[in-house]
């Protein structure tokens, strides 16, 4: 609790940063200056959730002392009531207290999740399929706002691939760890003999790279081809009849990617671009950190079968995570989006 409402702190760390950013000069360094700011307007809305949450403790606890001496008999309605701001509470200071272990150099970033299926034909891309939809009911019930930039069906059911943009404080922070292979074994829909099935699908998270930040990667005209296209749902129909669909590939590292989210083709290109500098960079960064594992003589090769987290949905029901041993047998639960348990281990423990 400390640790999360260290009001006092953060407060002199907020006084430090203003007598700083009046200095004579402060603003010639507008990289330094934009750092300082995004941390000034973090910490003061931290002091501000801080104050909230511990106003709220008081209020409940200076009703349950007047409850206590004036109605021992406290009515049920009233009980409920205290019960539920409680249980919101407990949320609140949870979520708080998990962002006590963010201190990687993009976890207040948003992030960029892309899904792809993996080998197995209509089973892979039924499952992208489903994994899709969870990670957007998890977005929906949280407090970050989730945008399908782009999404290629498959051809009976599911997707191939998608990709989708979540903006909020610490997205890249939460969802980071669900990065990796997903393995789902069930009874194939798909088999005429009602086959048990394994499929597979990637999912890649990536932090979005703020632009004018000292990671902000230049993508040079010359460097990138762009097409347009019609953006189209299953089957092939369209969901408009303009070429509003925008695909842009960059031509020295061969990364490919698309938004068909707007109506206007403009907007659809200036996000295309955005998602292709955070694939670029994070393609830059894995090339550098394999150069030097090689180097040491420490490289393994990443495998497709190396799976982080599975989803049994027959003989038995079970999600399980293979790095935390975190699992469950409400594998519908988890399916629907009820992801909590599992990021914040992931977080807690993989941090």
């Amino acid at each position: 609790m400390r640790a999360i409402f260290d009001i006092r702190l953060k407060k002199d760390r907020i006084s430090d940063l203003e007598k700083q950013m009046q200095s004579l000069g402060f603003w010639d360094d507008m990289k330094t200056a934009q750092k300082f700011s995004g941390e000034l307007s973090h910490l003061k809305d931290k002091v501000k959730k801080s104050e909230n949450i511990l106003s709220e403790i008081k209020g409940i606890e200076e009703f349950i002392i007047y409850a206590k001496e004036e109605s021992p008999e406290l009515d049920e309605s009233l009980r409920d009531d205290t019960e539920k701001k409680l249980k919101v509470l407990e949320k609140i200071i949870a979520r708080e207290e998990t962002e006590t272990f963010f201190s990687g150099p993009y976890d207040k970033n948003n992030a960029i999740i892309t899904i792809y299926s993996g080998a197995g034909g209509a089973d892979a891309q039924d499952w992208a399929g489903m994994l899709l939809r969870m990670y957007e009911r998890y977005i929906g019930e949280s407090e970050f706002k989730g945008t399908l930039l782009a999404q290629n069906f498959g051809e009976e059911k599911g997707i191939k691939e998608a990709t989708i943009e979540v903006e909020g404080k610490y997205a890249y922070g939460y969802l980071k760890h669900e990065n990796g292979v997903h393995r789902l074994v069930r009874i194939s829909p798909f088999s005429s003999q009602k086959l048990r099935h394994t499929s597979f699908a990637l999912v890649e998270v990536l932090p979005q790279i703020e632009s004018g930040s000292e990671d902000d990667i230049e993508i040079r005209p010359e460097d990138i081809l762009v097409q347009t296209f019609r953006s189209s749902g299953p089957g092939g129909q369209y969901v408009n009849k303009t070429e509003s669909a925008v695909r842009v590939k960059h031509l020295p590292s061969g990364v490919v990617v698309e938004c068909q989210s707007e109506r206007l083709q403009g907007e659809n290109k200036e996000k295309a671009l955005k998602t292709l500098k955070s694939k670029v960079f994070a393609r830059k960064i894995k090339e550098e950190k394999e150069k030097i594992a090689e180097i040491r003589g420490g490289f393994i090769p990443a495998e497709w079968g190396n799976q982080i987290r599975s989803y049994v949905l027959h003989p038995y029901k079970m999600v399980k995570d293979h790095r935390t041993g975190v699992e469950t047998s409400n594998t519908e639960a988890v399916l629907n989006g009820e992801l909590d348990e599992f990021i914040e281990a992931g977080i807690k423990i993989v941090s």
